[in-house]
């Protein structure tokens, strides 16, 4: 909940002008000698280059000597490496070659935002994502200004269109992560447990997404991790709240790479001086350890591992509304482990293969009491654990169709003892999926599929069909359009006391609009999406519970208009009303907001080295239970309009060869008063805001890399 990953702000910085020798010149144009703007000129394993103006001409200096690669890349465009020698000026013309259809075949978008560097028509690229101010590093909070996103920052996940936290699934390299998130405490929610510097691509579906994933009713979010590093590196990171290091080592012969990482973080000397709401009286710290292992066993195989082990301990006492004068106490101790192997490989010409295992456990142990009042304190302990097989093949059909097909196996175990009480169950779940995205013309194609899934623990089977269509209307505009029915089973702790429980299920439409050029991107979707055999709690556990979603969203990129400058905005409107758990009829859920907006907003300042961000979200009130209205006015009043404004500021610089980032950073840097809800007593007589531990967040902090040049990253995201 508390890591700040201080990988964030390397990226965030831009390029600092280092002492020259020579100087490197030229222009770049295309096949047909037009001038190519945008093109990103460097020397490779240092952090000399230039991006080409408007005439595709480009000019910098270089502080290498002697024999260097010049590399020039582009979107769309074929990457280009030119040996050249930095001992005197050079003066360099390039012809870049476009990639076939890069711009002219079309793509599904229907519900999903892709960020990655090696894909045509991604709205953002992975720097975008970890460089938001207010995100602190968490991936998660990045993924919030994008449409769909709810602001919902008192409890853990992500919610999604009119979702629960639990209907969205992460999944690393399309194996499932059991427990995405350091388990929370009431009202604090819990924050990601990997950096977002591991992927080089992540795709947030809000909806419609593919029959290779399921068990999620709303949303997916997909991470990709990265390949073999360019070249060795090492870090080391200090801030106000802890320190890290880390070590990448790639061999002689760039086929394997090792990596591993320690951190450390704190916060107990921090709310020394700031004060939060809530006392401290465990922690909170966190020890957190990672490795990664990469091996290119052939010219297309490629064989990847990746583990982390976090260990938490975190408690913090507030005045009790049940009994007043007194202190609630909960106080928690979190164990995590995870670890993923996937193997992929190209069988002949047209097939491909992939293989995937990994496996998962969490153990929660908390003790909850109130002082001086109960004799013995409330102990729960909840464990989880989590195995699971996957394979897909693909194959190709014709020049842009494929097939895929593929199965899954997960073996789960669920355990909870609350004062002694035990529960216990297991789960042999089992999918095949088959889906084939078939091209009548380059610019008109077509997705169809199914998912069929079964789960011991509820004795029950399902098939999910889905299907899009995406139609090109010139070489950056589309429409696209996607359905599809999901399932999920119910959350553990409801199949813990009834096994008798179902899957709940939701059925998604989306129609979307795209169009996307070099410097700007502009996006509205509609959706809606019905939801039906929901879990409910009362009178009975039962599947009785349904609902809906529709809305409208927005999307605006701009990275031309102001020099210096790249911003985006977002809008969602969300219409959403369910009867779930203990609801006593159809009514807008407390996590749901009906207008959500943000603007994101980056500033480059050359001269200082400099980069600046600044981020402000807004959404209208959230419903929330006030015991003391009749039944008929149950979730009637809204809490106040949330405002936050975060910012940060980095600036780069070098300490003895170090590439090294000091950075500040604020959330909510304005003090807006924040309310997420209430809390009342049983007697109803009184009552608390639910409000952010601390009203903003302050932090300062110093990263060195050693030995990888991040220039080009900086360059490619401006």
């Amino acid at each position: 909940m508390w890591k700040f990953n201080l990988y964030l702000y390397l990226f965030i910085i831009a390029p600092i002008c280092l002492l020259a020798q020579g100087k490197i010149s030229g222009k770049i144009t295309d096949g047909r000698k037009r001038a190519l703007p945008g093109v990103n000129v460097f020397i490779k394993g240092s952090y000399d280059g230039a991006t080409t103006a408007a005439d595709g001409s480009f000019s910098f200096a270089t502080s290498t000597t002697g024999d260097q690669i010049l590399g020039a890349t582009l979107s769309g465009y074929q990457s280009i490496e030119i040996k050249i020698n930095t001992g005197s000026a050079q003066q360099v013309d390039i012809v870049m070659k476009s990639v076939a259809n890069a711009l002219r075949v079309v793509t599904i978008s229907a519900g999903s935002f892709e960020a990655s560097d090696s894909k045509k028509g991604t709205v953002l690229k992975p720097l975008d994502i970890v460089t938001t101010a207010g995100a602190n590093g968490d991936l998660t909070s990045a993924i919030k200004t994008l449409p769909g996103a709810q602001q919902t920052n008192d409890r853990e996940g992500l919610f999604v269109r009119g979702g629960t936290g639990y209907e969205t699934q992460t999944l690393i390299d399309g194996m499932i992560v059991r427990n995405p998130f350091y388990s929370s405490l009431p009202d604090i929610p819990g924050r990601g447990r990997f950096s977002p510097f591991l992927f080089k691509g992540t795709t947030f579906s809000s909806g419609g997404y593919s029959a290779q994933y399921g068990q999620g009713l709303s949303s997916a979010l997909v991470l990709e991790s990265q390949d073999l590093p360019d070249r060795s590196s090492s870090s080391l990171g200090v801030s106000l709240i802890g320190v890290n290091a880390g070590l990448d080592n790639l061999s002689k012969d760039k086929k394997t790479s090792y990596g591993i990482e320690a951190d450390y973080t704190n916060l107990a000397p921090y709310f020394n001086v700031i004060k939060p709401k809530q006392a401290p009286n465990l922690g909170p710290e966190i020890i957190g350890t990672s490795a990664n292992f990469r091996r290119k066993t052939s010219a297309t195989g490629m064989l990847k591992f990746y583990g982390y082990a976090n260990w938490s301990k975190m408690g913090f006492e507030t005045p009790s509304l049940e009994y007043p004068g007194l202190n609630e106490s909960f106080k928690l101790r979190n164990n995590n482990v995870y670890t993923n192997l996937t193997y992929r490989e190209k069988l002949n010409h047209d097939w491909h293969m992939y293989i995937g295992a990994s496996f998962s456990t969490n153990t929660d142990d908390i003790v909850s009491d109130t002082i001086s009042k109960h004799p013995t304190p409330t102990l729960i302990k909840v464990q989880s654990g989590l195995s699971q097989s996957r394979i897909v093949f693909d194959r190709n059909l014709g020049r842009f169709s494929m097939l895929r097909l593929g199965g899954e196996y997960q073996y789960a175990v669920e355990r909870s003892a609350f004062d002694g009480r035990k529960m216990s169950f297991t789960d042999n779940y089992t999918a095949a999926f088959a889906e084939a995205d078939i091209y009548f013309t380059p610019s008109f194609m077509g997705r169809a599929g199914g998912r069929a899934e079964y789960s011991s623990v509820l004795g029950k089977m399902n098939f999910a069909p889905r299907a899009s269509l995406a139609y090109k209307l010139d070489n950056y505009s589309q429409f696209s359009f996607a359905y599809g029915d999901y399932y999920q089973k119910p959350e553990p702790k409801y199949i813990l006391w009834d096994n008798g429980l179902g899957y709940m299920k939701a059925t998604h439409y989306i129609l979307t609009y795209q169009r996307m050029t070099k410097f700007t991107t502009f996006r509205t979707e509609l959706f809606y999406k019905k939801y039906s055999d929901l879990v409910k709690t009362a009178p009975v556990y039962s599947n009785n519970g349904d609902g809906y979603a529709q809305g409208i969203e927005f999307f605006w990129r701009d990275r031309k208009t102001f020099k210096n400058v790249d911003y985006w905005i977002s809008y969602s409107y969300l219409d959403t009303k369910r009867d779930f758990l203990n609801y006593p009829m159809r009514v807008q859920p407390d996590f749901a907001a009906n207008h959500t907006a943000s603007i994101v907003y980056k500033h480059f300042l050359p001269k200082l080295s400099t980069n600046l961000g600044l981020t402000y979200t807004f959404a209208t009130g959230r419903p929330y239970y006030n015991p003391n209205l009749p039944a008929d006015k149950f979730m009637s009043e809204r809490t106040m309009t949330y405002n936050s404004v975060g910012v940060s500021a980095s600036y780069l610089t070098s300490i003895r060869k170090a590439f090294t980032v000091f950075v500040l950073s604020v959330s909510n840097v304005l003090g807006n008063k924040q309310v997420y809800g209430y809390r009342y007593s049983s007697d109803g007589m009184r009552r608390d805001e639910v409000t952010p531990n601390v009203p903003r967040f302050i932090y300062l902090g110093m990263f060195m890399n050693f030995g990888i040049d991040r220039r080009q990253d900086v360059i490619n995201n401006l």
